[in-house]
C-alpha cells in the first residue's frame, strides 16, 4: 500500500473557495487502476493560513506513478493554477510506503 499526500498552506480568505473547488473538481481517480481511497483534510490554523491536506491510498508505489502519467491525472489537473491565488507557496508532495496497518479487531498486517 501506498499513501500519496500533499500539503495546501491555504490563505485565510480563500477557505471556503478553497473547500468549493475541492468539492467540486471532476475526480477521476474511481477510474483509475490501484485507487482505493481520497480524503481531504482540514488542518490547524496559523498565523497566516490554514493547513490542508489531500491523501489518497493506492495498492502500491507503481499505480500511484502510473496516474501521475495518465491523461486522467492530466484532466483532473487541468486549470488548477487558473484560480486566484489561495496558497503560500507550492503544494508539498510526501509519499509514504506503508510498513504496518492494524485493523478494528487489532489485527496487525
Amino acid at each position: 500500500m501506498f499513501i500519496a499526500m500533499n500539503r495546501f498552506k491555504v490563505v485565510k480568505d480563500g477557505l471556503d473557495e478553497f473547500e468549493t473547488l475541492w468539492r467540486n473538481r471532476q475526480s477521476n481517480l474511481h477510474t483509475v487502476p490501484g485507487f482505493q481511497e481520497f480524503h481531504l483534510l482540514k488542518g490547524p490554523e496559523r498565523d497566516d493560513h490554514h493547513l490542508y491536506s489531500s491523501h489518497t491510498i493506492w495498492v502500491s508505489r507503481e499505480a500511484f506513478e502510473d496516474w501521475t502519467r495518465s491523461e486522467a491525472f492530466r484532466a483532473s489537473h487541468r486549470g488548477a493554477g487558473g484560480t486566484r491565488p489561495l496558497y503560500l507557496g507550492h503544494p508539498e508532495f510526501e509519499g509514504f510506503e506503508v510498513i504496518q496497518t492494524v485493523d478494528r479487531e487489532g489485527r496487525a498486517s
